[in-house]
């Protein structure tokens, strides 16, 4: 008997203070990958993605932000990180070649579970990317983020604290 009451001590957990309960909330990145869009027609087609952004991280100028961005959008920021910062960036999903061949029994890379598909991975890798400390020093990865151009020409730099 004497075991189980030693068990249950152990459960008992801290009381919360007031700043805890009432206190703002420790930071928070989130990163929703949603809502893609297929816009053009023949070889100009491709499909967008809207990016929402909620943060209290200061180092972020916009707490809230939505922008709009392609495959080829996070192909750029992925080779800028590589190239610019000392982080190990996780890989992207796949180009999907084989789904841009002719004469597929559905649409290919604008079938409807495949864009699920990689919108889900692209979310799992923004929210990988953006959650790396060092990472989130990077110039491109705020315009990626939070501009609604990415200008490619920008000059690489970190971000300072405000």
């Amino acid at each position: 008997m004497a075991e189980t009451i030693a068990d249950t001590r152990r459960l008992i957990s801290k009381p919360q203070n007031l700043n805890d309960a009432y206190g703002p909330p420790s930071n928070f990145l989130e990163i929703d990958v949603g809502n893609p869009q297929t816009v053009g027609v023949g070889r100009g087609r491709f499909t967008t993605y809207e990016i929402r952004v909620k943060t209290n991280l200061p180092i972020f100028k916009l707490k809230e932000s939505t922008v709009r961005r392609r495959y080829s959008d996070f192909e750029w920021l992925r080779n800028e990180l590589e190239r610019e910062s000392k982080v190990v960036v996780p890989p992207l999903p796949g180009k999907a070649l084989l789904r841009q061949l002719p004469f597929r029994g559905d649409d290919g890379i604008f079938d409807d579970t495949f864009i699920e598909e990689r919108k889900q991975a692209l979310e799992q890798f923004i929210n990988k990317v953006a959650g790396h400390p060092l990472a989130q020093n990077e110039r491109c990865l705020h315009m990626f983020l939070q501009d609604e151009v990415i200008d490619k020409n920008y000059t690489p730099s970190k971000i300072r604290h405000t």
